[in-house]
Order: structure tokens, then C-alpha cells, then sequence
């Protein structure tokens, strides 16, 4: 089936949280060895996630796992790679050989209506039918808080989250997209949340006279302090981990930026890094039965800034919580510039490939951990120069020669020309 015929389908998505498939498998308890290698030269992975139930190990140097659990399935994951799962029998023994194949996401962004329009969604997979384009970015939670298909988390009903419905076909769609080889990254906006916030009031962040504090959209926030908004995040993240998406995105992640406001904890960097981290600590946990990739959005700036940038992302802090760290590279959100480049759109490439220079001294991780976000937008903070082929080109040529998994294109408005990508090499379909 042709990638744009999926933009018509429509089926019934269940009013129960749905679960994944071979979590519905009978179960057994085991005590499994293996190893994890790569599907093209058959070499060790180390450090690979291998999960089994709600258990969770890495690989050694040589690839080899020892996991004691009650599951049906024994799964695993490694940056740079397609996740894998085998099932297993009972009684298993022996080693468990277990393939990942080499993948790098290189993705468009469809908003919570621009997944819904049928035209944008259509051009959208034209796209990724004729270039070298094999990922979307969906919203499952947008930025003002909706869900675009059915949820069965009741809290998305109670606060106004499911008043529109842009996707009447979400399973249908996901699994018809990824037997296409389509790598499918599920974006939660999780603490800018007006629905939330309103409806639930004791949740939101305050102005220091304790009424909602709303930002400069006139939006409102949860408190990232309250474990309330984190389990309501939770609940949809899983969720969307059942549903089949390859990877669960968190974006605004973080406090917002102004200090009119106050908050159920004091508001200092050592309590603001702490709740963002404890955040993600939670989602690792939740997420683990569904062998499902976790990444975060962050500032540009967080890779150049020591501090928190005040608003609770730390790079060393976030690190150990996620299998991919996606900055937010675009060239007219560094208003400041960087070091030896004051004027960002003009440098564009240099731009990104510093930045994520940088982000690899300091972390001391691989640059497989990181995919970045690059500028497919109109620039709003310089010369307001149209982001075309040219300088979509040079922040793709900086992200793949740093060695990134990959990238992603962002335009709020979904729509995406002259982006300068080179001709399709078809992937093949996955079972």
C-alpha cells in the first residue's frame, strides 16, 4: 500500500487502554542469556537495553544480557537501531540471539491538526514516498493540550482534551505506517497545558498573588512539581507506547521561562532539575514493558549553558533517562549567537554543528544519542529570511557529519517546500 493511501484510512479506535501485543501473550517465568548484535555484520551491541516484563539490563561489551523476569517476550533497544522483540517458549534455554538493524530517523512534524488534514497529512507522505525523509513527529498531545484520536485516559475526557477529534483511525494508522518502515515518534507537550491547568486549577502555576499564571500565548501551565500532571502524562505516554509508536517524545519538558510565578515547591535549580529528572526517571519505569524509545526536547542554548537556563533542563541531568536528547538547534531561537557567530542565520551550519560539538565534550556521549531539531521555518528573530533548500541542506550536512541519529525538520504550519532532500532509498517492510 502506497504511503498517501494511508491518509484516507479509518477504523474504530477502542474505548480501552490498549496494551501491546505481546504483552497479551501468556506469560512465563524465565531466566534468559543472549545476546544482542547487528543484523548487517552480526557485531556485539553494547550497552543495549534488553527488557523482559517489567525488568530491565544492558548488554556487556560483548553483547551478552543475563535477565531474570516473568514475561512472554524478551525485547531490546540501542540507539542507532530498530527495537526488536522474540518471544519465548517455556522453559527456554540456551542463548537467545537477538538482531537490531542499523536505522536513522530523518523526520517531518505533523501537529495535532496537521496529522488530521487530509492535505497536509498527504503531502506529508508524498514526501516521505519520493525522498530520503522515513520518520514522522505526531502529536499525540499538542500545545494546547489535545489529543487527536480517541483516548482512554479518562483525565483527557474530564479536562476537554478529547473535544475535537482530527484521527479517527490511530491504530490503523500507526500499524499501516510502519509496515510501510515508517519510524513513527509520538511528541507529548507535557507541563504547557491550558486545558489541564483550567480544568484543575490546583495543578497550574501561580502568580504570586495565587491566581493562574498564563504566558505570553495566554496559555496555562502545570505545576512540574505535581505528580498529578506527571501521572496524566504517563498515562498518555503509555498509551501511546501500546498503540505501536517506535518513540515517545517529551516536549516542554522543562519550567517556563518567568519569574512572575510561583510554584507547590520552592522554585530553585537544584528543585527544578530534580523534578524534570525525577519526570523522566517515571517514564523510564512506565515505559520499560514496552521496549519503546524515550527522547526529550531541549533549548539549544542547554547544550552551551552550565546552569539549568532556568527552567530545570540540565544536560548531565537528563542524560541518564533518555535513549535520544533532541535540541532544538534552529538558528533563530540563538538570539544571542553563539561564540565567534553573532548572526545565527547566517551561519546556519555552524550553528548546529557547534552546538552539537559541544553537547559531545560535555556529555561525553556518543553522537548517536542526540537528534536534533532543524529550522524549516520562516526566520523571525534576524533578516526574516525564508529557511529553503540551501539552509535546510547545511543544518542537515552539520547534524550527519557530527554523526546524530538522524534529524528532524520542524514547521509549525506543517507545510514543506524547497527543503532540498535528497531521492528515496526504499526501507524494507517490517513484519
Amino acid at each position: 500500500m502506497a504511503l498517501r493511501a494511508m491518509a484516507t484510512m479509518a477504523i474504530h479506535w477502542p474505548t480501552t487502554l490498549g496494551v501491546a501485543a505481546a504483552l497479551l501473550l501468556p506469560v512465563y517465568a524465565a531466566a534468559l542469556d543472549g545476546r544482542i548484535t547487528d543484523a548487517q555484520n552480526g557485531q556485539a551491541i553494547s550497552d543495549a537495553l534488553v527488557t523482559m516484563g517489567q525488568n530491565v539490563v544492558r548488554t556487556d561489551a560483548r553483547g551478552v544480557f543475563h535477565i531474570e523476569a516473568a514475561g512472554s517476550a524478551v525485547a531490546a533497544r540501542a540507539p542507532g537501531y530498530l527495537r526488536n522483540q522474540q518471544a519465548v517458549k517455556p522453559g527456554a534455554s540456551g542463548m537467545v540471539e537477538l538482531a537490531l538493524t542499523p536505522f536513522r530517523p530523518k523526520a517531518l512534524y505533523l501537529s495535532f491538526y496537521g496529522i488530521g488534514d487530509k492535505a497536509l497529512r498527504t503531502a506529508a507522505l508524498d514526501l516521505l514516498e519520493a525522498s530520503e525523509l522515513n520518520a514522522l513527529v505526531i502529536d499525540v498531545k499538542g500545545d494546547r493540550g489535545m489529543i487527536p484520536y480517541e483516548s482512554a485516559v479518562r483525565l483527557a475526557g474530564e479536562v476537554g482534551a478529547q473535544r475535537i477529534t482530527t484521527v479517527r483511525d490511530i491504530r490503523g494508522l500507526v500499524d499501516g505506517l510502519r509496515r510501510q518502515g515508517v519510524y513513527l515518534i509520538a511528541r507529548i507537550v507535557v507541563f504547557k497545558d491550558d486545558l489541564l491547568a483550567t480544568a484543575r486549577p490546583e495543578l497550574a502555576v501561580k502568580t504570586h498573588a495565587g491566581a493562574v499564571w498564563h504566558d505570553r500565548e495566554r496559555l496555562a501551565w502545570a505545576d512540574p512539581f505535581r505528580q498529578e500532571a506527571w501521572n496524566y502524562n504517563l498515562d498518555i505516554a503509555a498509551e501511546a507506547a501500546a498503540i505501536g509508536f517506535d518513540e515517545i517524545q517529551f516536549d516542554y519538558l522543562r519550567f517556563p521561562d518567568a519569574e512572575d510565578v510561583t510554584y507547590s515547591q520552592a522554585n530553585t535549580e537544584q528543585n527544578r532539575v530534580g523534578a524534570i529528572s525525577g519526570f523522566l526517571a517515571a517514564a523510564r519505569q512506565r515505559l520499560a514493558p514496552y521496549n519503546v524509545f524515550i527522547a526529550a526536547d531541549i533549548f539549544g542554548y542547554v547544550l552551551w549553558n552550565l546552569n539549568d537556563t532556568h527552567i530545570g533542563q540540565r544536560l548531565e541531568a537528563l542524560a541518564p533517562h533518555l535513549d535520544y536528547i533532541s535540541p532544538m538547534l534552529y538558528p533563530s531561537g540563538f538570539q544571542y549567537g553563539i561564540p565567534g557567530f553573532r548572526d545565527p542565520v547566517a551561519h546556519v551550519q555552524e550553528i548546529v554543528a557547534r552546538s552539537l560539538k559541544r553537547a559531545g565534550e560535555r556529555s561525553g556521549l556518543p553522537p548517536v544519542r542526540f537528534r536534533p531539531w532543524l529550522q524549516a521555518f520562516r526566520d523571525y528573530a534576524f533578516d526574516h529570511r525564508q529557511f529553503a533548500e540551501a539552509e535546510i541542506r547545511q543544518q542537515i550536512v552539520a547534524a550527519e557529519a557530527f554523526g546524530s541519529d538522524g534529524w528532524m525538520l520542524w514547521n509549525p504550519h506543517n507545510v514543506y517546500d524547497n527543503l532540498g532532500l535528497r531521492e528515496r532509498v526504499r526501507p524494507t517492510p517490517r513484519p
